[in-house]
């Protein structure tokens, strides 16, 4: 038996030609249905993130647990999933393009570089991460503004308002990539670090202890995979270790998203103001790092979800 210690699922039997070819739009749903899955998951958790993150007078004086507590007594039980269908639109396309280019881009930089190994994994995950924010961040400022908003002081009534409002007001298209700098900053060793230590975590289990965190794939007896609980952990320990390297870059970002919404817009114009702001108005625990305890919470599920969704969906639709 062989191991497998990549992200990606285990090669399986040769298929037809004809699936073969269909192959990237298979790759994009598998990525998008995991995303989808992973951020249902933890919707509650991020709309507490954005509340705290950007200091909203509703619940700026609480804490992750009891702002969790306060928000469905305030707004309703679905006041938790308040923006999360701007999510999903934005999810989907995000998800299924970082899958697809991450495996694009592993492609390129051991054909095209020679470069191989887990530094591979390093530079095609940040660059992964970076292509999908490119072409979803305007979702993803949609989806900020419309979970900042409180019960009976809503600016924008859905999506389409949001969108019709940002564009109007806020310089056209330039007002839907406020933040881009910070996001793309911080998506680098956010995304990177993730894949990063993931895979060598994987690789680590596989390669010393095949017998009691391995399993043979579904689709291929001959190959050995994690299980799903270590693949949990290993998510979950991946998501942990970028999140705390690239939070500050986090709280920048989603500042500089909310714009005008927030009272004290005019000090968040860039990515070295806004950090110096919050840095000296709220220092750093209270500041920068603002609602970290509640994203190493996120990580562990919202990892482990994507990875194991995706590694499932490639078997379903044949992806191996």
């Amino acid at each position: 038996m062989t191991s497998e210690a990549s992200v990606s699922s285990p090669p399986a039997l040769r298929r037809p030609s004809a699936q073969r070819d269909f192959h990237f739009i298979r790759s994009f749903v598998a990525g998008g249905v995991a995303g989808c899955c992973a951020k249902t998951t933890i919707a509650p958790l991020d709309r507490v993130k954005i509340l705290l993150q950007a200091q909203n007078h509703h619940y700026k004086h609480l804490g992750v647990f009891s702002t969790l507590k306060a928000v469905p007594q305030k707004e309703g039980f679905l006041g938790l999933y308040k923006g999360n269908g701007a999510m999903m639109v934005r999810i989907f396309p995000y998800g299924a393009i970082q899958f697809m280019a991450l495996d694009t881009y592993k492609k390129l930089l051991s054909n095209k570089f020679g470069i191989s190994g887990h530094i591979r994994w390093l530079m095609a995950g940040s660059m992964a991460g970076m292509t999908a924010v490119v072409f979803t961040y305007p979702l993803d400022v949609i989806r900020a503004r419309l979970a900042f908003q409180v019960k009976g002081e809503h600016r924008y009534t859905g999506i389409i308002n949001a969108f019709q409002t940002i564009y109007l007001k806020e310089g056209g298209i330039m007002g839907f990539y406020r933040g881009l700098i910070p996001t793309l900053i911080g998506m680098a060793p956010y995304s990177g670090f993730s894949f990063f230590t993931f895979g060598t975590l994987k690789s680590v289990g596989l390669k010393h202890f095949p017998d009691r965190l391995g399993t043979p794939s579904s689709d291929n007896p001959d190959v050995i995979v994690l299980k799903a609980y270590v693949n949990m952990v290993c998510g979950g320990m991946a998501g942990a270790i970028a999140q705390t390297i690239s939070y500050p870059l986090d709280v920048a970002r989603r500042r500089m998203q909310l714009g005008t919404v927030l009272p004290d817009s005019d000090k968040c114009v860039n990515l070295t103001k806004t950090l110096k702001y919050v840095y000296t108005t709220y220092g750093i625990k209270k500041g920068l790092y603002r609602g970290l305890s509640l994203n190493y919470i996120r990580c562990v599920p919202s990892q482990a979800v994507a990875f194991t969704v995706y590694e499932f969906m490639k078997q379903v639709l044949y992806l191996n």
